[in-house]
């Protein structure tokens, strides 16, 4: 090979990896952005659930785990993002869950309240 053909192949190859390099950068931060996406929609979702009520614990945990990943992203470090994003979507579900548990506890009581007063009218009535 002469020096030019070198030097084209080097430039191509420079080009290549340049390419390359852009791809899986703007694929880190798609999934990242998505991710945070996710999040944000979880916390809203257990927040409508009334989780903060029910497992105030957790919702605090996926509120600052989402700030934190939302901090991240915009700081371009994509894996912390992506790392944050999720655990603050996995803290959100289980608040929405702990809420939809308490919520349902709740209202079995007060039916098993209801049959009790119920039955205590009966056996005035006999």
């Amino acid at each position: 090979m002469t020096n030019d053909a070198s030097l084209k192949l080097v430039k191509v190859v420079a080009a290549a990896a340049v390419l390359a390099l852009a791809g899986c950068a703007s694929k880190e931060k798609a999934p990242a952005t998505a991710d945070v996406a996710v999040s944000k929609n979880a916390v809203e979702s257990a927040a409508s659930a009334g989780a903060s009520d029910y497992a105030p614990a957790e919702m605090m945990a996926a509120r600052d785990k989402m700030q934190r990943a939302s901090a991240a992203l915009a700081a371009k470090d994509y894996d912390t993002a992506r790392d944050l994003a999720q655990q603050a979507a996995a803290d959100a579900r289980l608040a929405q869950s702990k809420a939809g548990s308490a919520k349902a506890t709740a209202a079995a009581d007060a039916l098993q309240e209801d049959i009790r007063v119920l039955r205590e009218e009966v056996e005035r009535t006999k």
